[in-house]
């Protein structure tokens, strides 16, 4: 049995939940009313897993969140609003330490969970799964990175520089990394991007799964930690060196030749594809039409197998690959299933990621 600790004001809403997860037949079930009540409730029934709002009455979300993960570590799923405001707090809870998200549509609250009620049950059993990660380590990791950036600020302002920085290593026609990630992903994507140098000479392109409203800010967020600039692709764009291009979300992208020139392009969700963006295919579309021997390939937390087919197909054909090992992922079902297939050139640990992607590119 899982025990499960949903949090959430509404009356309306706790009777929905524990008729959904009443349903499933493996689920003991507790309730909270606010942050207050679960910071007790997570002593006393000691949970597996909790499902937490975020605007309560009493203590909020973020607030029971903080103490749970101080108190009792235990993993989360935070159920927030389908909103920017929404996304960016949801970004403040994976930091503190939730492990995962679901959206609330608008509309009537009933529909709302009837929406996302398939979707709400994989997450909440996979975050019974999940491995927690301290925030201690992510915050020290966001903290260099943000050091980086300032001393890079200040060199550049003492030289007067007027010029692009210096590209290091191979062109940047010669490089380029696509990233996979999931359940997870916003958290240990902070742990890897902000430590690439201002002059990395390679474009990155990430498809991590998640909603359309919530890539616009998370891309805004990465922008101010990471030292490369970051973008969410919205229209197709021209890939340039040194840069972040974040897939929106909802949506999915891939390289195709415009002009004369390698092209991003976002497309409408592929009904043949379970997730979006699609890991598969980005990396399908970077296999047609790059050199394999040109390109990394790093996958990280999530759920499923998204991307581990053309990844592995991507390595026969002369990448270099990481995925992310177990010891770090929250969820280690994608990079798993990636070295299952013999697909991982390297299995590190995140905070070992960057490093690599660095000396890769200097050699």
């Amino acid at each position: 049995m899982i025990k499960l600790l949903i949090v959430d004001d509404s009356a309306l809403m706790r009777r929905l939940l524990v008729s959904l997860f009443s349903a499933e037949k493996d689920f003991e079930i507790r309730l909270a009313r606010n942050g207050k009540e679960a910071v007790a409730e997570n002593h006393d029934f000691q949970p597996d897993v909790v499902t937490l709002d975020i605007n309560m009455p009493e203590m909020d979300g973020l607030t029971a969140l903080s103490l749970l993960m101080v108190e009792r570590p235990v993993p989360v799923v935070m159920v927030s609003s389908l909103t920017n405001e929404g996304a960016l707090v949801t970004f403040e809870a994976l930091n503190l330490g939730a492990v995962d998200y679901v959206c609330k549509p608008g509309g009537s609250i009933s529909l709302s969970v009837e929406e996302v009620k398939e979707e709400l049950v994989r997450k909440v059993r996979a975050a019974a799964r999940a491995r927690l990660r301290d925030p201690s380590r992510q915050s020290k990791v966001v903290g260099l990175a943000q050091k980086l950036r300032t001393d890079r600020a200040l060199l550049l302002a003492k030289s007067k520089a007027t010029s692009a920085p210096r590209r290091r290593g191979m062109p940047a026609e010669e490089g380029l990394v696509i990233i996979g990630v999931s359940t997870g992903g916003p958290s240990t994507l902070e742990e890897i991007l902000p430590l690439l140098p201002a002059d990395y000479p390679w474009p990155v392109l990430v498809a991590q799964h998640m909603p359309g409203s919530f890539t616009k800010p998370f891309a805004e967020r990465m922008n101010k930690l990471c030292q490369l600039e970051v973008i969410e692709v919205t229209a197709p764009t021209p890939m340039t060196p040194g840069r972040v291009y974040i897939a929106k979300g909802a949506a999915d992208m891939v390289v195709a030749p415009r002009a004369g020139q390698l092209t991003l392009v976002p497309k409408p969700e592929s009904p043949d594809h379970l997730w979006h963006p699609s890991v598969e295919l980005l990396a399908r579309s970077v296999l047609e039409h790059c050199d394999p021997r040109q390109v990394v390939g790093v996958m990280l937390t999530g759920m499923g197998y998204d991307g581990a087919e053309t990844y592995a197909e991507l390595k026969k054909q002369g990448a270099r690959t990481i995925a992310e090992s177990e010891d770090s992922a929250i969820v280690f079902g994608m990079p798993a299933e990636l070295i299952r297939r013999g697909g991982a050139s390297l299995v590190l640990p995140a905070d070992q990621i960057a490093t690599q992607l660095i000396a890769w590119a200097e050699s």
